[in-house]
C-alpha cells in the first residue's frame, strides 16, 4: 500500500496544490496530512474561513479520487474549530479525521494522536505535560486558551497543566492495535533522543512519552511533525527504535513530503520547490 505523508503546511495553499498532484503522480492510496493544517499568520480566529472556503473543495478533490486522506488539526489551529473541521470531513466517505481515533484502510490500522508537549508559547489549546515528573518551561507570557468569544487568558498555566491528562496518560488511553506489525502511529508530538526532535537554537524538545510508547508497543510505522527545522537541523529524517521505523519530515520554505510503500517499507523525503524536485532515500 502507498502512502503519502506530509505535515504542517499552515495554510499554504500553493503546498496544498502540489499535494493533490503528487497523490496523484504517486498513485497514492492513503495521503496523511499529520496537523497544523491552518494558517497562523493573520487573525488566528479566520481559520473557520480556511476550512470552508478551501479544505472543503480540497478534500473533495481526494473524495472524486478515491484517495483516503487522514488528517487531524494541530497545535497551532484553534480547537474552537474542531467541530467544524470534523464536520468537513464526514462529508466525504475518504476523508478522516484521526484526531484521538483508529482507522482502518488496506489491512493496516492507522492511529492518530494530537496533543503536544507543553512549550513556551501562549497558545495553550493542545498542550500537556509530557509526564507526571515534567518540569514545565519559563513562559513568553501567560497562557491562552481559544474561546467562541476570543481568547481566555489562564493567569496559573503552571497549576492549571497539572490538572490536565498528560502525554503519557493520552497515549495510554489511545486504541491499541492486536497486531502491531500491521500498524502506524500519526503522533503530531517526535519522540525525543532520536534527531527528530531538534530546534534551530540546538534544544531538543521531543517526547519522552512518545518514545517510551514506541519502545513498548513497536508499531511498524509513526510518522511525526511540529519541529519544522530539525531534519535540516539535524540532516536526519527518520530513525530505527528497535522494530518502529519513526519518520519526521520537516517543513521549511520547499514543498516536504515522503513516500512510503507499507509493503516493502521503501520510502523517499523529497523537497519540491515548485518544479524542481530533490528525492532522499
Amino acid at each position: 500500500m502507498r502512502v503519502l505523508f506530509v505535515t504542517d503546511l499552515h495554510g499554504i495553499k500553493w503546498k496544498y496544490e502540489r499535494l493533490f498532484e503528487v497523490a496523484r503522480d504517486f498513485q497514492a492510496d492513503v495521503v496523511i496530512n499529520g496537523g497544523d493544517m491552518l494558517p497562523g499568520n493573520n487573525d488566528l480566529f479566520r481559520q473557520d474561513k480556511f476550512i470552508n472556503d478551501y479544505l472543503d473543495s480540497h478534500f473533495a478533490r481526494f473524495d472524486s479520487a478515491g484517495i483516503y486522506y487522514l488528517c487531524y488539526l494541530g497545535n497551532d489551529d484553534l480547537r474552537i474549530f474542531d467541530k467544524l473541521f470534523e464536520e468537513t470531513c464526514n462529508k466525504y466517505s475518504f476523508v478522516v479525521c484521526l484526531a484521538q481515533r483508529k482507522f482502518e484502510v488496506g489491512g493496516y490500522k492507522f492511529v492518530g494522536m494530537n496533543w503536544v508537549v507543553d512549550y513556551p508559547f501562549r497558545l495553550k489549546d493542545r498542550c500537556r505535560m509530557d509526564t507526571d515528573d515534567y518540569m514545565l518551561q519559563e513562559q513568553f507570557g501567560k497562557g491562552l486558551l481559544s474561546t467562541p468569544n476570543g481568547w481566555q487568558e489562564i493567569d496559573d498555566w503552571f497549576t492549571y497543566a497539572k490538572t490536565l491528562p498528560t502525554i503519557e496518560e493520552e497515549l495510554n488511553q489511545l486504541v491499541c492495535p492486536k497486531d502491531m506489525s500491521k500498524s502506524a502511529y500519526v503522533i503530531h508530538m517526535p519522540p525525543d533522543r532520536l534527531g527528530l526532535d531538534k530546534c534551530y537554537d540546538g534544544a531538543e524538545v521531543g517526547s519522552k512519552a512518545v518514545y517510551n510508547f514506541l519502545t513498548k508497543y513497536q508499531p511498524k510505522l509513526s510518522l511525526h511533525g511540529h519541529i519544522h527545522e530539525s531534519p535540516d537541523v539535524t540532516g536526519q529524517w527518520y530513525a530505527k527504535l528497535d522494530g518502529a521505523i519513526c519518520i519526521q519530515p520537516g517543513q521549511l520554505n520547499e514543498f516536504t513530503y515522503v513516500t512510503i510503500d507499507l509493503s516493502t517499507m521503501e520510502f523517499d523525503r523529497i523537497k519540491d520547490t515548485q518544479g524542481s524536485k530533490k528525492v532522499e532515500g
